[in-house]
């Protein structure tokens, strides 16, 4: 097939759709940028939808003395918060305190108190929990969130879980955010401000051509030529083989796949916080409530030798987090509480770290400007994407005079334009407004889509004028909406990355959706980009 086309020149072309990529291109359209964006599969496909699903500053990487990446990660918790209110909300974390506690061993802080306090032996002390939570409290200029209190759990319905024995914790507070939605906000706000979003879209070359790029790829559309003026690497666990074999650009940086797994079980207890647990080899694990129906459990750091597509939580992390989880819990965790497990592959910058878990999660943006720029994204945490974004359009101002300044700051995302504790207001307007539904399936759309719930209602007075019902709350105008607005286009990309239904429904049910994409002709139609990108 030849190579069609526009000869048009956009400003910054992005590898990568997940929430580096998505973010950097959602900042740069609202200065004023023409961007386009290419995805090889879905939006979210890779690391950004296997997160922990959290907004915090990282409580334990004040033990490397990250100072300054957990700053910026507190500031932005209550940042993002605002700004998306609907798929943000804030969680309180109990930190049992357990005489096995003990340290990574090759932390700073580890190091440090072996040589100050060797009677210590490794052990995680208590107070040295309670000063690095001070340090949490006070680092990021926490103005919405409650700050750390000490539990006593004998008496605290959070200890009813817990083994016997376990009596102080101290219950502290961060973020919990909807990952995957998160990427896909990003980018249907980036088209609406004029970005053009291709998803399925390999990026087979990227060539210097005088001062432009050009980049070749090939998706739904067939094979395309683009020029563009910059040219930005998000690709996530690819970021390196896209420096070596698409850009083909001499470079000694790298990335270190490190694998994070997780497993989901039915609900393991009651109330609604979560909780931090510490092992005895130095780890922490985190147990939240998921979903309405379940916990998830996680994360492992291994290093990942595989292709990034591969990663897969193996019987062996399955086993060592529903372990982990035991030393706590009262009932054991088995395999066969498991309902679900997932792994995704963080690309750190290879900082030479001896250890997956010491290797740094700051971010590392590489600029090569040996003729049209390229910017490589390294690292990076979930938390601090909107920053990692406006760090990167600082690298590449120099090349954009006229674009607009820094914007993103508090802005809402699509839907989150209500205050940050409004929920259950906007949810009581969603009831008096749609009787039809109740406390379950309303909260759930407000947790979706914030105020473009109306939108994705319509003008529905029952059940059936939304169309056919999946199972699960899902029905066909949820589904159009999901296509037509963000950039779905299959019954996974819907029930597994847009949504989390897969996990309440059945296989005859999965079934239906995907019979009905196939019929819908989603993989052809649909929002693949923004109008003037046709």
């Amino acid at each position: 097939m030849p190579v069609t086309g526009s000869p048009a020149i956009t400003d910054l072309f992005v590898i990568g759709g997940g929430i580096n990529g998505c973010g950097i291109a959602r900042d740069a359209a609202g200065r004023g940028l023409s961007v386009t964006l290419a995805e090889q599969g879905d939006l979210a496909q890779a690391t950004s939808s296997a997160s922990t699903k959290m907004f915090h500053g990282g409580l334990r990487y004040l033990e490397y003395f990250e100072f300054r990446l957990v700053r910026e990660a507190l500031e932005e918790r209550e940042t993002l918060l605002v700004a998306m209110p609907h798929i943000s909300w804030p969680m309180r974390f109990v930190l049992p305190i357990s005489p096995e506690m003990r340290f990574e061993g090759s932390t700073p802080t580890s190091r440090l108190l072996s040589v100050v306090m060797p009677w210590l032996k490794g052990r995680r002390p208590a107070w040295l929990i309670r000063l690095g939570l001070f340090l949490y409290d006070t680092l990021g200029g926490r103005q919405i969130l409650p700050g750390t209190r000490r539990l006593n759990l004998t008496q605290d319905e959070a200890g009813k879980p817990l083994r016997p024995g376990f009596r102080l914790a101290y219950e502290y507070s961060d973020c919990w955010v909807q990952d995957s939605r998160l990427v896909s906000l990003n980018a249907r706000d980036a088209a609406d401000r004029g970005a053009r979003i291709m998803v399925g879209t390999r990026v087979v070359s990227a060539l210097r051509v005088g001062d432009l790029w050009r980049v070749e790829t090939d998706g739904v559309h067939g094979p395309q030529i683009h020029q563009a003026r910059a040219l930005v690497n998000a690709g996530g666990p690819w970021v390196e083989d896209v420096i070596r074999n698409v850009a083909r650009v001499p470079s000694t940086e790298g990335v270190r796949l490190v694998r994070g797994s997780h497993i989901v079980t039915r609900r393991l207890y009651d109330h609604d916080r979560c909780y931090f647990f510490q092992g005895g080899d130095g780890r922490i694990i985190f147990a939240i409530p998921y979903e309405q129906d379940f916990t998830l459990i996680g994360t492992t750091d291994q290093d990942h030798h595989g292709a990034p597509g591969e990663a897969r939580c193996s019987e062996a992390e399955r086993d060592y987090l529903c372990a982990f989880a035991s030393q706590y819990f009262a009932r054991p965790v088995t395999p066969d509480d498991v309902v679900w497990t997932y792994s995704g592959v963080r690309p750190l910058y290879n900082d030479g770290a001896k250890s997956a878990t010491a290797a740094t999660r700051d971010y590392v943006l590489s600029l090569h400007a040996d003729g049209a720029p390229l910017l490589n994204v390294f690292g990076g945490k979930i938390t601090t994407y909107r920053r990692l974004a406006e760090s990167a359009l600082a690298k590449l101002s120099p090349y954009f005079p006229k674009a607009k300044g820094p914007w993103t700051a508090r802005i809402p995302l699509p839907g989150g334009d209500f205050p940050h504790d409004g929920v259950g207001a906007l949810q009581n307007r969603l009831i008096a407004e749609y009787p039809f539904l109740d406390a379950r399936d309303s909260l759930r759309l407000v947790r979706t889509y914030g105020t473009d719930v109306f939108d994705v209602l319509g003008g529905a007075k029952s059940l059936a004028e939304l169309g056919q019902p999946f199972g699960a709350g899902l029905t066909a105008a949820e589904v159009n909406w999901l296509v037509e607005k963000e950039f779905a286009r299959s019954a996974e990309d819907i029930l597994w990355r847009r949504t989390k239904l897969g996990l309440h429904m059945t296989p005859e049910q999965i079934a239906a959706l995907e019979g009905f994409m196939a019929e819908r002709g989603a993989t052809s139609t649909g929002r693949m980009a923004s109008p003037a990108a046709e």
